[in-house]
């Protein structure tokens, strides 16, 4: 483990959270601190609140202000790792209420005021949401409502089913339907929550149906090159038809979901003994880790192994002269890394010094960020400038991000005391492996409907094609 440089040091000595990393009593009052500061953002009393959503408003300006759908349903993922890491269950009224709300007539996470902007990304940020439940030992909902794995499952189900060959030879498309802007775009976040939803659904039922959807995805990223197979660099995506990755850019959350996919699989070759297997995931992890190396710790002159969204945030190198370009979404990318690693952390045993070596000196530079008003402990989006950087915090203002960000990587901390996850032996969550198979008609499981006399025609095609690949794929899920 790397020792912490001389101004590291210099930044935990007046941080305004008074987080000792060697004590496990501060880093879980450091946590809590973080996820009481989400919970002032949830704008549970607004005329407009909707349970899971922390809300979107039309602006002066005529663009809209706020958070999109999918960040309610990763902030919910969080605050299920606070309850499991801390056993603090303050918010689970808020995050079970939020996850039966948000699930959509079909019990799929795929509710009609949605479909103008839904993302596969969006819709399995609520997938893995309940798979965390599921994994972590979440109280599991009433009878008479879905069940965390089953809403999982119906999330992969829905998924698997759009994987488009006609482009690229593979992978999702970034938006569902063909109206929405991006349909032309596949991306690493989409197709890395598939892989990542896959890999754990293997793990937990042991069915190795998933492992080899999940193995089919992860190679295809590879092939069209959004995973770099030399650096295990992870780019953005690629655009229908050239599928050409044109864009260098990286972002965080691509690399770690991709990582904590890896370390499922290699958890559930373990389970099964299965040596080849495990070394190949091994490898895998490790190269993944590496990759995530670079561009999010080490490109800080002078700080070295903390934390940075590096495509958007400001540079230490020219002493943050440049603003940061991070959307609302960008602002929330670092909080799923640290998850990640931490998941990572969980399954794989072979990480764990690599990972601490890097959330340590991060979650002390990032205490040292949240300095600002309100409360003298609101956090910065940027964790190395030693200061909090004034980064907006308000209800549909600003700072569910940046606070889901720090909580995520305090409590991370902890991880190593976390009760080992579950699986089905161990598990109370019920699970349904038609989940998401059999609402309405076949039809709208399929990626977009037909829209020109060319696309209705290829879509009875389609349309017969795909009944028989949901039939196929629900026997092969059922069976043990």
């Amino acid at each position: 483990m790397k020792l912490l440089t001389p101004l590291l040091l210099l930044l935990s000595l007046t941080a305004a959270i008074d987080l000792n990393i060697d004590d496990k009593a501060s880093i879980k009052a450091a946590a809590a601190r973080m996820a009481a500061k989400l919970r002032e953002l949830y704008p549970r009393g607004q005329p407009w609140f909707n349970p899971g959503e922390f809300g979107i408003l039309p602006s002066t300006t005529g663009k809209n202000i706020g958070y999109y759908w999918w960040e309610g349903g990763a902030a919910m993922g969080a605050w299920i790792d606070y309850w499991f890491i801390t056993k603090d269950d303050q918010y689970n009224a808020i995050v079970t209420e939020a996850l039966l709300h948000q699930v959509g007539p079909d019990n799929d996470y795929q509710p009609p005021n949605q479909t103008l902007s839904l993302g596969n990304d969006d819709q399995a940020f609520w997938g893995i949401a309940v798979l965390a439940a599921a994994e972590k030992g979440y109280p599991d909902p009433p009878p008479d409502k879905p069940q965390w794995l089953a809403l999982a499952q119906a999330v992969f189900n829905r998924q698997v089913v759009r994987w488009d060959t006609e482009f690229c030879g593979g992978g999702l498309r970034w938006q569902v339907f063909r109206s929405n802007q991006g349909y032309n775009y596949k991306n690493s976040i989409s197709n890395g929550l598939l892989f990542q939803i896959g890999a754990r659904l293997a793990r937990y039922t042991g069915n190795q149906t998933y492992a080899d959807l999940a193995k089919r995805t992860y190679d295809w990223q590879k092939t069209i090159g959004l995973t770099n197979t030399t650096n295990y660099y992870v780019y953005d995506g690629a655009h229908v038809p050239d599928c050409v990755v044109t864009s260098k850019v990286q972002w965080s959350y691509n690399a770690g979901t991709l990582l904590a996919g890896a370390a499922a699989m290699y958890d559930y070759y373990a389970t099964l003994g299965n040596q080849p297997s495990m070394d190949f995931w091994q490898n895998e992890t490790m190269n993944l880790l590496r990759g995530i190396d670079m561009p999010f710790f080490n490109m800080n002159d002078g700080l070295p192994n903390i934390m940075r969204e590096s495509g958007c945030e400001s540079s230490p190198r020219d002493n943050f002269a440049r603003p940061p370009t991070c959307n609302i979404d960008q602002r929330s990318f670092k909080a799923y890394l640290s998850r990640f690693m931490g998941y990572t952390h969980q399954l794989c045993p072979f990480t764990r010094d690599y990972i601490m070596a890097r959330l340590r000196p991060s979650a002390i530079a990032a205490a040292k960020a949240c300095t600002g008003q309100p409360g003298g402990d609101t956090c910065g989006l940027s964790w190395l400038m030693g200061k909090y950087d004034g980064a907006p915090y308000g209800v549909v203002v600003g700072g569910v991000g940046e606070h889901m960000a720090t909580m995520e990587l305090f409590q991370t901390l902890l991880i190593g005391d976390a009760a080992p996850l579950k699986t089905m032996k161990t598990g109370t969550s019920k699970g349904d492996p038609a989940a998401g198979t059999g609402s309405g008609t076949v039809g709208d499981l399929r990626q977009t409907g037909p829209t020109t006399v060319g696309d209705r025609a290829g879509a009875g095609i389609l349309t017969v094609v795909t009944a028989v690949g949901i039939v196929a794929l629900s026997a092969w899920l059922v069976w043990p």
